[in-house]
């Protein structure tokens, strides 16, 4: 099991993170950080060895009611997939969101939209991983996310955060119970319902062992989702993941 960080958009926040990590998920996207401007030789002075996973643009939709807007959709992220692919990523994480993630009918469309960015991810060399996003406003629910993700043979980013906040302690244990096997990487940090979010392991509301005993096996990537530069936070967060999860870091 290997355990990293996510490093937001920023290259020299990589390059400055905690040598302990095994890999770096990176932020990319073209208002915040154009895959195609970053030198790779920049790029692997600051992984230093570590591996590099990406996160997909985080507000680019991934459906829209129009079929044209929804080919451009694809084709983006196709672009950016193929960037990153050359650039060694192994693995991209994509938000689960809905034009209107309330109308049955439309699930279609999100899990057509799903398979065919997840075959531009196959086609480019990189696993695609879906990430559960239901307590926002445009976020596909858990259930509606695991089914759409089985039935599009799509690997998910279960962020244990996002879950608590859609539905508490219950709603994460209830979704694993279902879709674990599916489960490929995780965003690991803590949470209050009052909403505070992304703090470090053991700060907020979650019950870590609960949550691992749904994750019998798990053989994944793990990646620390803290916001703060603090070191040592960043550090103790994985060491209580790798004991939670009884993994050796």
């Amino acid at each position: 099991m290997d355990i990293g960080l996510t490093v937001g958009v920023d290259v020299d926040r990589a390059a400055a993170s905690p040598s302990a990590f095994d890999f770096l998920e990176l932020g990319i996207g073209a208002s915040s950080l154009p895959p195609e401007s970053i030198d790779p030789d920049r790029l692997d002075r600051a992984l230093d060895g570590r591996d590099l996973l990406v996160h997909l643009p985080y507000s680019q939709p991934l459906t829209s009611y129009a079929d044209e807007i929804n080919d451009a959709i694809v084709a983006y992220q196709r672009r950016l997939l193929s960037t990153v692919g050359e650039l060694g990523a192994e693995k991209a994480v994509l938000h689960a969101t809905s034009a209107d993630r309330d109308d049955v009918d439309f699930r279609d469309v999100a899990a057509d939209q799903l398979a065919r960015v997840a075959e531009a991810g196959r086609e480019a060399g990189v696993e695609v991983v879906v990430e559960n996003v239901g307590h926002q406003h445009k976020g596909l629910q858990l259930s509606v996310l695991g089914d759409i993700a089985r039935e599009t043979d799509t690997p998910i980013c279960f962020d244990v955060g996002h879950a608590y906040m859609e539905g508490g302690n219950k709603a994460i244990r209830r979704f694993l119970r279902g879709h674990a096997d599916r489960v490929s990487h995780l965003h690991c940090h803590d949470v209050r319902r009052r909403g505070d979010t992304h703090l470090p392991v053991g700060a907020g509301e979650i019950n870590y062992e609960a949550f691992v005993a749904e994750l019998d096996g798990f053989d994944g990537t793990v990646a620390v989702e803290v916001f703060t530069d603090d070191d040592a936070l960043l550090l103790d967060s994985a060491s209580r993941v790798a004991d939670h999860l009884d993994a050796e870091w």
